[in-house]
């Protein structure tokens, strides 16, 4: 999505209509389209203001439970992202996997695999010939 346009040329584009020009000709000296300038001019009438109207910014219902989550993970680091989903509608928090997975992301929190020690291995060949002496038989 392009950026918006900035305060100066909206300004330019409102005083020009201000003095006297359509809205539709400050539009084309300025390069923008017709429709941008009408919505600048009526906005500043109604407000005051040429900026830009804020973008973007919603937030995740999930915040509202911010403190049950933290505290759920606090009390079993090791739960996975579908038990927690079991937890909050134990608690009629509506959610899914992946909102739950990124609010964790919001929040810096990542699920590492703890190393076990052991763990289920390569399997690996005893000690023995190797391949190329395994085929050289008897001389």
């Amino acid at each position: 999505m392009p950026a918006a346009y900035s305060a100066d040329i909206r300004g330019r584009v409102i005083a020009r209509v201000e003095s006297g020009s359509s809205r539709r000709e400050a539009a084309d000296q300025f390069e923008v389209s017709p429709s941008s300038a009408i919505r600048w001019v009526s906005s500043y009438r109604a407000t005051g203001s040429c900026a830009a109207k804020p973008r973007g910014g919603s937030t995740s219902p999930l915040e509202k439970h911010t403190d049950f989550l933290l505290a759920l993970i606090e009390e079993q680091p090791d739960l996975t992202l579908d038990e927690i989903v079991c937890a909050m509608r134990k608690q009629r928090i509506p959610g899914s996997r992946t909102s739950v997975w990124r609010f964790f992301k919001r929040h810096d929190i990542t699920f590492k695999k703890k190393p076990a020690g052991g763990g289920a291995g390569a399997r690996r060949r005893g000690a023995g010939a190797s391949a190329l002496d395994a085929g050289a038989g008897p001389v």
